[in-house]
Order: C-alpha cells, then sequence, then structure tokens
C-alpha cells in the first residue's frame, strides 16, 4: 500500500516545485504577454543632424505626447542616459542634443518612450563623429517661423534644413520661431566646412509640428534672414525672393499718421534733415562667437532714448533700457542662452520719428555645458552606463526603421508603468501559477494521508 503511494507523493512534489519555478519565472517576466508596444509611442521619422566633431542632434516624433530619454554609447549595449527634459512633461516632438563625444567614432543610441525601449530593428541606431576642424569665421544666419493654417505659431516644431546632404536640425521657440547658423554646416562626409554661395546653395528646409504636419520650403541664404513664415501643410518656394539687406544695415520703417499716403514732398532747395549720433551696438560684431551663456550687450547714443532690445534663441527674449546721461547703455538677459546661433536686435525711435532697427548675428560657445539641449534618421531603444570611443567611420550613418522594435526596459533606469491592460495577462499568470501550487499541495496531502 505504502509502495502504491510513492508515486503520487512524487508526482505531487514535482508539481510543486514545478508551480513555484513557473510563478517566479511569470513574476519576474511580467512583460512576456506583452507582444509589443503601442504604435502611438513607437518613435518615428528618427535623424540624427548637426552632426560635429563633438555632438549630434537626435529628433523623432511619436503619435502620443510621451516622456523620453535616449541610451547612448561607444558599442551597442549603448549605456550613457540623457534624457529629454528635466521636467515630466510630455511631448509629440523630440529633440535631444548630445555633447562631449569623441571625434571620428562611431556611436549607438536607442530611444525610450514612455518606458518601453526602442531600436532600429534589433540594432541600435548608429551614427560617426567628424574631424576637429578650426571654427568657421564665416557667419551666415537663417531665422523664419512656422505657423499653422489659421497662423498661429507652432512650438515645438521640428525643423530641418539639408545643405547638400548635411542635415541641420532644430526646434522651433514657444513663438514659433527658429535661428540656424549655416557657418557651422559640413560637408556630407564631415571632413571640411561645406561652401556656400549665397545665391546658388540651395536650402531645404522642412518643419514637422506637433500635429504631425508637415510645413517645407526651397530659399538660397540670400533670402533667409529672415525667411517667410513656414505653413503647415504647404510646401513653398521662395527662390525668387530678393536678397534680404544685411543685418548690420538698420532698417526703416516709418511712422506715419492712419489715413496718410506716401508722397513726395521734397524741394530741392530744402536740405535734407539728419540725425547725428544713432544707437550703436559694440558688444558684439556679426557672426561672433562669444565665450559666455549671458553675454552684456552695450553700445551708445542719444541720452534719453529708449531702446528695445530683443533676443532670438530657443525662446524669444526681450527687454529694454534707456540710454544714460554719459551716451552710453547695457543689457544682458535674464537667462542664460543656449549653445549655437542667435540674432540680437536694437530698435529705437529717432529724433525724426523713424523706428529704426540693428540687427546682428553671433553663436554662443560657452566652454562646458550641459551635456544636452532641448531644442534636430534612426530607431529606438534604451540602457544606461556609457565611455566615448570608437572607430571613425568615414561618413554619418542612419538607418531608418519603418517598424521600430521594442525591447524590455534596462535594469536602473527610469521606466513608466505598462501600457494599459498589459497587467491583466500578468495576474492571470500570478493566478495560474498559485492555482498549480495550491492543487499540487493538494495533491501531496492527499498521498500523505493516505499514507
Amino acid at each position: 500500500m505504502i509502495k502504491k503511494n510513492k508515486i503520487p507523493t512524487i508526482l505531487g512534489i514535482l508539481l510543486l516545485l514545478t508551480g513555484v519555478f513557473a510563478g517566479v519565472i511569470l513574476l519576474r517576466n511580467n512583460q512576456i504577454f506583452k507582444i509589443g508596444a503601442s504604435p502611438t509611442i513607437t518613435p518615428k521619422d528618427v535623424r540624427v543632424g548637426s552632426l560635429s566633431d563633438s555632438s549630434a542632434t537626435i529628433s523623432w516624433v511619436t503619435e502620443d505626447q510621451t516622456i523620453n530619454f535616449i541610451s547612448y554609447g561607444t558599442t551597442p549595449n549603448v549605456g550613457t542616459i540623457v534624457n529629454e527634459t528635466e521636467d515630466d512633461n510630455k511631448y509629440s516632438t523630440h529633440s535631444i542634443t548630445v555633447t562631449g563625444l569623441n571625434p571620428e567614432s562611431a556611436y549607438y543610441f536607442k530611444i525610450n518612450s514612455n518606458g518601453t525601449t526602442f531600436d532600429n530593428s534589433g540594432v541600435p541606431w548608429q551614427f560617426t563623429t567628424g574631424k576637429v576642424l578650426s571654427i568657421n569665421p564665416i557667419s551666415i544666419p537663417v531665422s523664419g517661423s512656422v505657423i499653422n493654417s489659421s497662423g498661429e505659431p507652432s512650438k515645438r516644431a521640428i525643423v530641418y534644413t539639408t545643405v547638400n546632404g548635411y542635415i541641420i536640425s532644430t526646434i522651433t521657440s514657444e513663438a514659433g520661431t527658429f535661428v540656424i547658423q549655416l557657418g557651422s554646416t559640413r560637408t556630407q562626409d564631415l571632413s571640411s566646412y561645406a561652401q556656400i554661395e549665397q545665391d546658388k546653395t540651395l536650402l531645404e528646409i522642412a518643419a514637422t509640428t506637433e500635429e504631425g504636419e508637415i510645413a517645407s520650403a526651397k530659399v538660397f541664404p540670400q533670402s533667409a534672414n529672415p525667411i517667410p513664415p513656414l505653413i503647415a501643410g504647404q510646401d513653398q518656394d521662395f527662390r525668387n525672393l530678393p536678397p534680404v539687406i544685411d543685418g548690420q544695415n538698420p532698417d526703416v520703417n516709418l511712422n506715419l499718421p492712419e489715413g496718410s499716403t506716401i508722397e513726395s514732398k521734397l524741394n530741392v532747395n530744402e536740405e535734407i534733415p539728419t540725425v547725428s549720433g544713432g544707437v550703436t551696438l559694440e558688444s558684439v560684431t556679426e557672426g561672433e562667437i562669444v565665450t559666455s551663456d549671458k553675454p552684456e550687450f552695450f553700445g551708445e547714443g542719444p541720452k534719453g532714448t529708449d531702446i528695445i532690445i530683443t533676443v532670438h534663441s530657443e525662446e524669444t527674449i526681450t527687454g529694454s533700457t534707456t540710454i544714460k546721461s554719459g551716451g552710453s547703455w547695457n543689457w544682458s538677459p535674464p537667462t542664460n542662452l543656449s549653445e549655437g546661433a542667435h540674432t540680437v536686435t536694437v530698435s529705437w525711435i529717432d529724433a525724426l520719428g523713424i523706428t529704426r532697427t540693428l540687427t546682428r548675428s553671433f553663436i554662443v560657445q560657452a566652454g562646458e555645458l550641459p551635456s544636452f539641449v532641448s531644442t534636430p534618421s534612426a530607431t529606438p531603444t534604451g540602457s544606461p552606463t556609457p565611455t566615448p570611443k570608437s572607430t571613425p567611420s568615414p561618413s554619418p550613418v542612419v538607418t531608418p526603421s519603418l517598424t521600430p522594435k521594442p525591447t524590455s526596459v534596462p535594469t536602473g533606469t527610469p521606466a513608466a508603468l505598462p501600457e494599459s491592460g498589459s497587467l491583466i495577462p500578468t495576474v492571470l499568470l500570478f493566478m495560474m501559477g498559485m492555482s498549480v501550487i495550491m492543487f499540487s499541495l493538494y495533491i501531496w496531502k492527499v498521498s500523505e494521508n493516505k499514507t
């Protein structure tokens, strides 16, 4: 009798161990039934732009507004994490600039979107940095704005400017404006600066809005500071626009009374009135590179003149001051400026009632800046801990994937909760595992009682 009951006893123990093992495995791998990530959080149109010897800007879009970070490194294991923002804000257009990279080195990266890591169909996205070049003294600013069909500004639109295959990317400010610097444009293999001809080099500009609309335009550099507004849903051609007046030459805007008409009343015997001593901007020359992210602007002019200073950065910053009795003025922006190209405009009304403006472009290169800047194809995944250094590659290679592949969230990385509904199979699996354990215990108990 005892001999007959040994088999169910052994069977019960085996079932018990199987149940315990299955329960542990199922709990540790609670993503097993999460077949794929929601397409609304999947990174799309992944691109790498603004490649230099030490930095790159990675951008992409998602259907839903999501929290994102990238994980990059010099090996496919990636490791170093860079968050898109320092808060929990969610966006559908995404841009992360990674700095502090090594020249002529290959880098890999993955994208984490709402807690799910994506890569490029099973492998990380990849790009290669360029060789070290001396700072290009040539400054060619391009500026403009992106609006929707109703004329409202499109904030956080990703703007791509392609010059002979080289992509420069940035993101619009809250006012829908953007500024880029063509002086940093490289050849497609990144070996040297590109030769820009003001009236011949074609700029192909495209912007993707948060609503998923596309605005595009073609323009020559001589007419691109600023270009007319890019309108979402339209393909515009500005190649026939006349050259824009040099930013160092003041523009003139006559404040005429309402209802008045413009006609010449100049008598040849009359002397044309002139105004001596206009307002000057002496702290920055056109295209100058400044080493402070909070530069001081100053100049001279007629005492008592009220001036307005506007800096076009990631966000438009405006301030005002009055020229002192000594004939000098100075002003600094209240917040730090991001690294890259900017423009500053000084406007005032002279003694004749004419509004005058003076605009200069400059570049901020302020030493040790943060490792990312929230302001330009690839596919997503994530992990932490990096060490830059790699084998150089002749040209940047970024292969976009039509179907990004999600992978599990790396240990130690900030992960969001599983997608809605993914907890149900986990709970069911846990209950099944517990049922197997309880049934095994019951069989074992019965066999013991019979014994």
